[in-house]
């Protein structure tokens, strides 16, 4: 059973197509970095799957459950960690944790948190708002939300934006150490050096239509 199956995914607004007949797989294990120019669709495409935006025609299944008809059971599945942080302001590190893991069901101990915190880099700051963290260290924090939920599937909205040296090769840390227990990746990037480190395939999302590309061509060919 696949982690993620697409079967020709199209999404269009109006008269303007995104991209049409977007089909691939994802196995338990992989990491798939997708490419492609600005507006080609890859934020589209994740939001689908994360089912928070439904498909023009097409069908898709997360974990062995119907994306369109088991909304519930893929979202309890996986994990969107989106381009933005969507962070509670007047909330801590640990408030904003507890109130966004409950959503899912989950009580996590003090303990798991403050580990997730220190593992990420963040533990000093855990009662500090989260109004006066920066972008990195926002980012920081969903990665130690993930690392708490510990999904069956990730979906990365350019991981690696804001971060630092140390930061993306955290991130990169994590996403072997996922991998390894069998979870899924999927990753929208411009950054092919660092997602070159951990990705087991790549595609490029382009005018409308997806296609993979060897990884040994990603540090010399054009993509798009």
């Amino acid at each position: 059973m696949s982690a993620i199956r697409a079967v020709e995914l199209a999404k269009t607004y109006g008269h303007y197509r995104v991209f049409e007949q977007v089909s691939f797989t994802l196995a338990s294990g992989e990491c798939l970095a997708l490419f492609g120019p600005n507006g080609a669709g890859k934020t589209t495409l994740l939001r689908i799957l994360a089912t928070l935006s439904r498909p023009t025609s097409g069908q898709f299944e997360i974990d062995g459950r119907d994306g369109l008809r088991e909304k519930d059971a893929v979202r309890a599945a996986l994990l969107l960690l989106a381009h933005g942080s969507y962070l509670y302001d007047e909330l801590n590190a640990i408030e904003n944790l507890r109130f966004s893991l409950a959503l899912r069901g989950l009580n996590p101990g003090d303990r798991d948190i403050k580990t997730a915190l220190d593992r990420v880099g963040i533990g000093a700051f855990a009662d500090l708002k989260t109004r006066y963290y920066s972008a990195g260290m926002k980012k920081r924090l969903t990665i130690a939300k993930s690392i708490l939920v510990r999904p069956k599937v990730l979906l990365m909205d350019e991981p690696y934006t804001s971060l630092d040296e140390s930061g993306m090769a955290l991130v990169n840390e994590y996403l072997r150490a996922l991998t390894k227990e069998g979870a899924a990746v999927l990753m929208t990037t411009h950054d092919r050096a660092r997602s070159a480190e951990v990705l087991h395939r790549a595609g490029v999302l382009d005018k409308g239509r997806l296609r993979e590309v060897p990884v040994d061509r990603l540090a010399h060919d054009a993509l798009f």
